[in-house]
């Protein structure tokens, strides 16, 4: 019988996934999802696709979003002027208020996205039964403002989300000892969340292919390394610009109990898929030194 061997193709698929969703069954997953596939309304859907998919298979993804985007063509509709220091947005106390309605806007279409695919999504930000409470953050001994530092996670809330079949959609607004609010880049409070539920896999959804041990040579992409080849690469000082504290967050999580965290670019139709179900991967895998290197074999 001669089959169509693009029928044969998908089954081939099929089966390449099978391990790893015999592995990540009931695991936690946490996905940082920003940049420009929160901007690009296919990619939007995309990913969104990706994470109902893990859900439906067995997974418990969990998403922690961003919206810096979003918040500074915000600030700019009411005629502010957005001011960085550092890299780091300056929140003052009107910019703080755009931020809060920003991202909780943000959420909630997030979550329309995932309850139109057939999984009930529940919304929540840092404040919801305590998740994430801060402290105040300095750049380089610089005042920028209400942003947080996550000094403490209760994840109750989320294992009660879990637990009754939903998806957790987390938005990165917290608050410190006095009650004040305080936004969080959403790189710090995806870890926090992270480390505090012991994911088995943190993606982070990125504008970049992955790391690169030549940024400028793309053909040196490096598709997993361990935890402490990752420190000896964020210590040698060759690694610039934002990455720089991407990957140091990525090392603290996976210190912190985390397997697996993958830098992924987000620019990518279905990258969360990609990654996770195929032997090759296509971003950067950074895991325990205990875990073996199985993803990649050729």
């Amino acid at each position: 019988m001669n089959l169509d061997p693009v029928i044969m193709q998908k089954a081939e698929v099929l089966i390449e996934a099978l391990p790893y969703i015999q592995r990540f069954n009931r695991k936690i997953i946490v996905v940082k999802y920003g940049g420009s596939a929160m901007v690009d309304e296919a990619l939007k859907r995309r990913v969104i696709q990706d994470v109902v998919l893990l859900k439906l298979v067995g997974f418990k993804p969990i998403i922690v979003h961003g919206g810096g985007k979003e918040i500074s063509k915000w600030v700019g509709k009411v005629g502010m002027e957005p001011h960085f220091v550092n890299g780091l947005r300056v929140t003052d106390e009107a910019t703080m208020e755009i931020a809060e309605m920003v991202l909780n806007r943000v959420n909630k279409s997030l979550v329309q996205l995932v309850n139109e695919l057939g999984v009930k999504a529940v919304g929540i930000s840092g404040k919801d039964g305590m998740l994430l409470q801060c402290e105040k953050k300095y750049s380089k001994g610089q005042d920028i403002g209400f942003v947080g530092e996550v000094r403490e996670v209760n994840p109750k809330i989320i294992y009660d989300l879990l637990e009754k079949d939903f998806l957790p959609i987390i938005c990165p607004v917290g608050f410190d000892e006095h009650f004040q609010s305080y936004n969080i880049n959403a790189d710090d409070a995806a870890c926090a969340v992270a480390k505090a539920v012991k994911a088995e896999k943190l993606a982070f959804l990125t504008d970049v292919e992955g790391l690169y041990r030549d940024f400028e040579d793309k053909d040196s992409l490096i598709s997993e390394m361990d935890v402490n080849e990752a420190q000896a690469f964020v210590d040698s000082g060759s690694l610039g610009g934002g990455m720089l504290p991407k990957l140091q967050n990525c090392i603290d999580a996976i210190r912190d109990g985390v397997s697996r965290v993958h830098i992924l670019d987000g620019r990518i139709p279905h990258c969360l898929l990609l990654e996770i179900f195929t032997n090759k991967g296509i971003g950067t895998a950074i895991l325990n030194s205990r875990e073996e290197r199985y993803y990649h074999a050729e």
